[in-house]
């Protein structure tokens, strides 16, 4: 890349990373991409296949709770990109977005590739180049946005190989653990014949914290909506995880049915009748010891692995940059995305937060440059 007081540098080429490109060249500089990975957004396109998740269409200050410890962090950018600006940039790409029941924000068709590839022609006609497989080779004086993601699923970009080079420099990196991650549970074989079965409208409890919603459970432990919202509290090996299995009955309603003749009915048979608890519900019941489906407390054993997680938590410390994550040690680099140390449930808020802090640091960047914001 020539010099000349317009260049930047962008390193990653995933929502993040062409978020930033798409603000700079807006702004008038020449940006180039590059990315150790020849395809442009591979996790993006992984998360496409399951609906991708845009946003979230909550209010914004419910949307900022979700964050939790790191609001003070990306309130910000999210407030200066909130979810309904998401939700026209899409617009103006020509990809119109619905809300589903649950509050969550989609692309009309559920599918990734046509919004990847409307951003990819946007980017182009604003003289975006894109260099791969080119890998970053460390701090220079080009005016650089790192947004080299997290340690998940590291085969599609995201290896994490950049932690490393920081600390290196001397730039502190709060260790990188999986988020949103399925949680290993020791079951018994009995436990395992219900391998891929889901619980629905149930209330799970960790570390004083409860969420509303499903769980799925697996050969070697339990995932879902309601345990990745939970995984700030399940990290360590031996937590307790509380299942309420009928969220909508009270303590008492649940007693007063328990405390009705069960006749000749076996246990499961009496459970299934007076609390219509399907058959996977009891056996979780059965495998705790547990006389009521309101506190089913089970040990688990942390997030079976970082690599297919679907985020990771940890990054670069917030004291290493200031508040347009600009480092403090290397004043030509920003760093966005999931390399900045802040953890998101599911449910859009991973990567709203991505493309909020892109567009925060690219702007800090133009003014850097001494060029125009969008």
């Amino acid at each position: 890349m020539a010099a000349d007081d317009r260049d930047v540098r962008v390193v990653g080429s995933g929502p993040a990373g062409l978020m930033a490109a798409e603000v700079l060249a807006s702004g008038g500089a020449r940006v180039e991409i590059i990315d150790h990975h020849r395809m442009p957004a591979r996790k993006f396109l992984l998360a496409g296949r399951g609906g991708l998740n845009l946003t979230h269409a909550e209010p914004l200050e419910q949307v900022l709770q979700r964050y939790g410890e790191a609001r003070p962090l990306l309130e910000p950018c999210i407030r200066a990109f909130p979810p309904d600006a998401l939700r026209r940039w899409c617009a103006e790409l020509g990809i119109e977005t619905f809300v589903g029941s649950s509050g969550r924000v989609f692309p009309d068709g559920l599918k990734a590739s046509p919004l990847l590839r409307a951003w990819l022609r946007r980017l182009q006609a604003l003289g975006v180049k894109r260099t791969s497989p080119t890998a970053w080779t460390g701090f220079d004086d080009v005016p650089t946005i790192l947004a080299m993601g997290g340690a998940s699923w590291p085969e599609l970009g995201s290896n994490a190989a950049w932690v490393e080079r920081f600390q290196d420099a001397g730039i502190a990196v709060t260790p990188l653990v999986a988020s949103n991650s399925r949680q290993k549970v020791a079951w018994s074989d009995h436990m395992q014949r219900f391998a891929g079965t889901p619980l629905k409208n149930v209330a799970v409890t960790a570390g004083g914290h409860t969420v509303r919603g499903e769980i799925m459970l697996m050969k070697d432990g339990i995932e879902g909506g309601a345990i990745y919202a939970l995984s700030p509290h399940l990290r360590i090996a031996g937590a307790t995880l509380t299942i309420d299995l009928k969220p909508d009955l009270s303590a008492q309603q649940v007693a007063e049915r328990l405390a009705r003749p069960r006749g000749k009915d076996s246990r499961s048979t009496f459970l299934r009748k007076a609390l219509n608890l399907p058959p996977a519900a009891i056996a979780l019941m059965r495998e705790v010891t547990s006389d009521t489906p309101k506190a089913v407390a089970l040990t688990t054993h942390g997030p079976v692995d970082l690599r297919r997680a679907i985020s990771s938590a940890g990054g670069v410390a917030r004291d290493e940059i200031d508040a347009h994550f600009r480092l403090l040690k290397e004043p030509n680099t920003w760093v966005v995305g999931e390399m900045l140390d802040w953890d998101a449930p599911t449910g859009g808020y991973l990567l709203q937060a991505c493309l909020a802090t892109a567009r925060f640091a690219a702007d800090d960047c133009l003014k850097h440059l001494n060029l125009s914001a969008r």
